[in-house]
This record gives C-alpha cells, structure tokens and sequence, in this order.
C-alpha cells in the first residue's frame, strides 16, 4: 500500500504517543476506527516493536505481545517496583498466578467471551487461589514436575509460596506492606494490575476488569495458542467434576 507523506507523519505522531504513554484517548481511536491507511500503519509499526495494539470503545493501547519486545515488562522491574527486597522467581508465579486466578474469576468458562461479574471482593479472591492451591496440591510430586515442564510454571513453589505465608493475620482490616501475609500480597498484586490498567477498584473492597483487560483476555487468554492450555488445566478439574456428577 502506498502512503501519503500526511498519513505516514500523522500515524507515526500517534505512534509517538502511544509508545511513550501506553494508552490513546478517544480520538485516536475514532481515527484508527475510520482510517484504513492510518490504522495500517499503526499496526504496522506496532508490529515492528513485538507489539500489538489494543482497541476499546474509548482508548486504544500498546501491548507487547513477547518478552523480546521493548516494552516488555521484565521479572526484574516486578520485583524493583513492586515485590518485597529479597522477593525470588517463586514471588513472580505467584503474581501470574494469582492474576489469571483473578481473571478467570470474571468468565464461567476459560473459553467465554464476555464476563459474568461485575466484580470480586478481596476474600472471594485470595479464597479462589487457596481454592486452586488446593487442587494442585492433589498432584504428587512427580505429576506436578511433568506439569511444570508442559506449562513451564514452578507449581510445587507456587504451593509452597502460598502456603508459607501467614494467613492468621487475613482478618486484620489493614496490614503494611512488609506484612508477608496473603492479603499483603494479594494487595500488591493489586497495585500492579491497577498501575498496568488492567483492574479497577470501585471501593468496598471491591475491583473490577476494565476495558483494557477485558479486550487483551478475549484476544490472547482464551487463545490456547497464547495461554498454552493453562486456563484449561487449571479450571479442568471442574469439568471433571460436573462429567463424574451427571
């Protein structure tokens, strides 16, 4: 396709934007809705940097869709910015963890499209990944290393990490940062999602998806070719379960 000098400058001033602030308001995406050479050569740069770019109804968004892209947020930065001094890979699965038990909270199936709740309470949340904990606990050993190698996720330390932290402290109203604790950690998962506007909190204790999330769930996590089956193997005993019962 060839591109006017107006469309080849235009396009990479948004993409200027977008690449220094993640995010685009309501009037890049009106453009990017009706201008076929501006959104191809969105895309294309996009695609240039390992990224895609995501479309809601008001923004549009810069994700990177590998860790080889520039913008990829690296285990390293978690930790800087987020994880307790001396934090270890275990506290990083432990983050993924918890985000997709969290993510999954919100659909009935890990092939639905659209979420079936409108939000979930900090104990619903941290009583879903003992819930899930639990089930993985019913692998031994030598099942959950094989698992470890199909889905290239630590299982055993996810168990370990989650159960080593205190939960007699989960009825205290509020707990600082240096609390190792499953509500501490769970607030700083929280931190993350909400710093990469991925969950919102509406108060109550109380956080919801946003537009964001929601459309990069739809795109890449109900996707087995992203997800690797791990929505599947996660929620799957609850099919199994439903097939024994009927």
């Amino acid at each position: 396709m060839n591109y006017s000098e107006h469309k080849v400058i235009r396009a990479f001033q948004l993409y200027t934007r977008i690449a220094r602030d993640g995010v685009l308001d309501i009037e890049a995406v009106q453009l990017y809705k009706s201008d076929d050479e501006i959104r191809s050569l969105l895309d294309l740069y996009s695609k240039e940097v390992d990224c895609v770019i995501i479309l809601t109804s008001e923004q549009l968004f810069l994700v990177p869709r590998t860790k080889l892209s520039p913008f990829h947020v690296n285990n390293d930065w978690i930790k800087k910015h987020y994880l307790r001094t001396g934090a270890t890979n275990g506290d990083i699965y432990l983050l993924y963890f918890s985000t997709i038990i969290l993510f999954g909270s919100f659909y009935d199936t890990y092939q639905s499209q659209e979420p079936t709740r409108q939000f979930i309470r900090f104990d619903e949340w941290i009583h879903l990944i003992q819930e899930r904990v639990e089930q993985l606990k019913t692998n031994d050993d030598e099942q959950l290393k094989e698992l470890e190698k199909e889905f290239s996720y630590n299982w055993g330390l996810i168990i370990q990490k989650w159960d080593d932290m205190d939960d007699i402290k989960e009825t205290a109203k509020k707990q600082s940062g240096n609390t190792i604790s499953r509500l501490s950690f769970i607030d700083t998962v929280k931190r993350f999602l909400v710093d990469q506007e991925l969950i919102q909190e509406i108060g109550n204790d109380e956080i919801t998806l946003t537009e964001k999330a929601k459309t990069i769930i739809q795109r890449f996590f109900m996707e087995v070719e992203y997800n690797k089956g791990i929505f599947e193997f996660i929620y799957g005993f609850e099919r199994d379960e439903e097939d024994a019962s009927n």
